[in-house]
């Protein structure tokens, strides 16, 4: 899947704001070199700049990065499989803001985190947890199949409990781990939830007509209205997984 990052930081720039909490876990050490694992378009690889000696943000999309390097011309970032680390034994904290639920592999991810990790390294990393927007994709996927498009979920939303036993198969030591429900609301008012849809199921509605489009965003809308429109905005359902380690 590849970003659209103007759309991005426009209207979810709710992911980097969100994200802005979890920095109060990164270790107070100036002299520490940091990788930011996802780092999108690098609203808090500029931040995590200001609490290290050196930081590297990566990311698996060409357009994020793009983007990345245009705004924080001094920061080094570059396209990188999460999967596929070049790194061993380069940092002392990796962090992860709204990453880990894209990757399909947990395990090997834990591996290669480790992998790039000094003796004593930090994991600090927040992403999606079970049920997280839970109303809006199952009314997504059910607007899809009536229209005769299918849908499959792509979401890696895990519990404390499985991603805390693969931290622990992969060396890691568990500070703290913990899930929790973060309501989120979308910019825009009565276009908010249509916004975000073509933001995170881009893939899917590229492959329908506009006029399909149109009818998906109309029943998706109307099957998570009274649990989600608040009467001048959308909220969403999003549940977080953050987790603090080290090796």
């Amino acid at each position: 899947m590849e970003w659209n990052s103007l759309l991005y930081d426009k209207k979810h720039d709710f992911v980097a704001e969100y994200g802005k909490g979890l920095l109060e876990f990164v270790p107070q050490n100036g002299k520490q070199t940091i990788l930011d694992l996802g780092c999108g378009t690098g609203t808090l690889t500029a931040q995590l700049a200001e609490l290290c000696n050196k930081v590297v943000g990566v990311d698996g999309s060409q357009n994020m990065i793009d983007k990345a390097k245009k705004e924080f011309s001094n920061i080094e970032f570059k396209v990188c499989d999460a999967l596929a680390l070049p790194f061993e034994k380069e940092f002392d904290v990796v962090f992860s803001n709204a990453v880990f639920h894209w990757i399909s592999d947990h395990d090997v991810l834990l591996k290669n985190i480790h992998k790039a990790l000094k003796a004593q390294g930090v994991l600090v990393c927040e992403f999606g947890a079970s049920g997280n927007i839970a109303t809006i994709e199952n009314a997504f996927a059910e607007a899809c199949n009536s229209l005769g498009y299918g849908y499959e979920a792509k979401f890696n939303f895990s519990t404390a409990e499985d991603f805390g036993k693969l931290l622990r198969k992969n060396g890691f030591v568990i500070d703290r781990i913990y899930e929790y429900d973060r309501p989120t609301v979308l910019k825009d008012g009565e276009q908010g939830l249509v916004n975000w849809m073509r933001q995170f199921f881009a893939p899917e509605l590229e492959a329908m007509p506009e006029h399909i489009q149109a009818m998906v965003f109309e029943k998706v809308e109307g099957l998570t209205r009274a649990t989600l429109w608040n009467g001048e905005e959308w909220v969403a359902d999003y549940r977080r997984l953050r987790a603090i380690a080290h090796i």
